[in-house]
């Protein structure tokens, strides 16, 4: 399967060589994370399934794509999608293959980039990007401190991780000179060590969680945006560069989800480089250590009863 770019704003996948498109009315439930557009910090979603579509509020469209295996013909629809709702891109660009029939191994991809096997690979990405409307920002190889496995690009020597994104980013510089590019790890201990630079970070994106039972699980409570955001704000507070919540997702009961909402569109004088918040509108793929499956984010499931 060959996957389109459509599907990291509007579930467009290509099944059996056709898209298939939700409906584009966007559900505005209940539990949808934007209930006023007089908050302080910009909001943006990850959003296959439409739930934001009509949003007012929202002024960043996320998209995920892997540079593998993936039918990029319809990545100008993004760019459409986006300016007909005043947004701007966020593409989070994941060097391998969606698929796990044949995925590499780390040395393979690590050793293919450096040599500049995969070149080509950024390099048709960037062509379109260069042709946009929309605002872009690129986000390279998230999560690069990560060590629990997740990512065949994650958990490398500092100066490998560092040599890669740096080609990339300059393989991508040439086709797309005015995009800007995202430097995102998790927020954990260590991430310092991969940083690249001030002359390739433009913006940096942290992951920002809530599982409420994981909280209690703990630490006996339940812990507040703010709290988990901290550890991970500080440690890269120091680069003097503003920071995004590239992937944001809180599942629990209404009252904890309720709060997550709220805080998130918070302004924190302790955050001053916090600019904006993404929600990611997706189930989790990857299970959560500790035994907690698969989280659902989706803003139609993550209210728990």
């Amino acid at each position: 399967m060959k996957y389109s770019t459509a599907t990291a704003f509007m579930s467009a996948l290509v099944i059996g060589g056709g898209l298939a498109f939700p409906a584009s009315t966007g559900s505005q439930t209940g539990t949808d994370p934007i209930k006023t557009s007089s908050a302080a910090s910009a909001f943006g979603s990850y959003d296959p399934y439409g739930d934001f579509s009509n949003d007012k509020s929202a002024s960043i469209e996320e998209l995920f794509l892997p540079w593998e295996d993936v039918d990029l013909s319809t990545l100008p629809l993004a760019d459409a999608y986006a300016q007909q709702r005043g947004r701007s891109l966020l593409i989070t660009i994941e060097p391998w293959t969606w698929s796990k029939d044949w995925r590499i191994t780390p040395p393979e991809l690590k050793n293919g980039i450096l040599s500049g096997k995969y070149d080509a690979n950024m390099q048709a990405i960037c062509n379109l990007v260069g042709q946009m409307k929309s605002p872009v920002t690129i986000r390279w190889a998230q999560e690069m401190e990560d060590t629990n496995g997740r990512f065949t690009w994650a958990n490398w020597a500092p100066k490998d991780w560092i040599a890669a994104y740096k080609r990339e980013v300059d393989v991508c510089r040439k086709a797309a000179p005015a995009a800007k590019y995202m430097w995102s790890p998790k927020g954990i201990e260590g991430l310092e060590k991969y940083y690249p630079g001030d002359n390739y970070v433009d913006v940096i994106g942290l992951s920002v969680f809530g599982l409420q039972k994981k909280d209690n699980d703990e630490v006996g409570r339940d812990r507040t945006f703010e709290e988990t955001l901290k550890p991970g704000y500080d440690r890269v507070a120091k680069f003097n560069k503003p920071v995004i919540v590239a992937e944001l997702g809180y599942v629990g009961k209404q009252d904890y989800v309720s709060k997550w909402a709220d805080d998130s569109r918070k302004s924190y004088a302790e955050f001053p480089a916090l600019t904006s918040v993404v929600y990611f509108n997706q189930k989790e793929v990857w299970p959560w250590l500790g035994g907690y499956g698969l989280p659902d984010w989706r803003v139609t499931q993550h209210v728990l009863p």
